[in-house]
């Protein structure tokens, strides 16, 4: 008797699932013959009842049927399994001096375009958060300033809400397409964000209740970075001192990310009061760069 029963018909299905990927594209039959073997061995492992396949199968049609046009809920369980961490970091590394990659997350849209130094908060939370200046500079690895970089900046307001969630806020509130100038700077005024759970009202919601984990996600501004002939970034500016930084329900906060927001009184950013300021530059790989 064997050990396993049924294991040497498991083995026949494998291999005649396997033996029929084909096509042209050698990728697409990389891709899909260990998606096949993956999940095969997830099925000879755990053994799911029929009863939890089509329940699973379930979760699928309701995490597809809750996405829309402002909420992409398949990046949200991605991202709550630290499938979107993985992806991010098999597909950015570099020199020791690049500024870390982190995950886009579900709630990016179209910024409208904003000069440098532009208030992007122009909703409730302008006069009631605790105004803030994020400035930096975007340069190569060697710091050698990047013009003309565009920088596509976007984060929750105080509450911890984005334009997409929050009836109160103007469409593109708190979002902006900054363009760099010869030095490489780039500077907005906006308000402090702050944490926030993720959307917990569909299907992802309700698997982190069964597995037992808190939505929270740690404050961040989210910048994507954009220069000739150097390679994009998607990052984060996580805020220094967030209870959730060490327990991220996205596992996408990064040390070099983590940024203080400072008691600030330069004048050079305009502030009518008391104001947080948080530096952060941006360093970039150049396109080709085999690191």
């Amino acid at each position: 008797m064997t050990a396993n029963p049924g294991s040497d018909r498991l083995d026949a299905l494998l291999a005649q699932v396997l033996g029929s990927v084909g096509g042209a594209d050698p990728r697409v039959r990389e891709l899909v013959g260990g998606l096949v073997t993956h999940l095969h061995a997830f099925v000879r492992e755990t053994r799911p009842t029929e009863a939890e396949w089509l329940r699973a199968v379930d979760f699928l049609v309701r995490v597809g049927q809750t996405c829309t046009e402002t909420r992409n809920e398949f990046i949200l369980l991605s991202d709550m399994l630290g499938v979107t961490s993985a992806v991010d970091e098999v597909n950015h590394t570099g020199p020791p001096t690049m500024t870390p990659s982190s995950v886009e997350g579900p709630f990016h849209s179209p910024a409208p375009p904003r000069p440098v130094g532009a208030w992007i908060a122009e909703g409730p939370e302008r006069h009631r958060g605790e105004p803030a200046v994020v400035h930096g500079r975007v340069t190569d690895c060697d710091g050698n300033p990047l013009a003309g970089a565009v920088l596509d900046v976007w984060q929750s307001n105080d509450t911890g809400l984005y334009d997409s969630q929050d009836a109160e806020q103007p469409d593109g509130n708190l979002r902006a397409l900054l363009t760099t100038g010869d030095d490489g700077a780039y500077w907005f005024r906006t308000v402090k964000p702050s944490s926030y759970p993720v959307p917990t009202d569909g299907p992802v919601g309700e698997l982190l209740r069964a597995i037992g984990r808190h939505p929270m996600r740690p404050a961040h501004v989210h910048i994507k970075v954009q220069a000739a002939g150097h390679r994009p970034l998607t990052t984060h500016i996580f805020v220094a001192g967030d209870p959730y930084l060490g327990s991220d329900a996205a596992f996408a906060v990064k040390d070099a990310l983590v940024t203080d927001f400072l008691p600030s009184a330069d004048a050079r950013f305009g502030m009518d009061g008391p104001f947080l300021a948080a530096e952060f530059d941006i360093r970039l790989v150049e396109e080709g760069d085999p690191r």
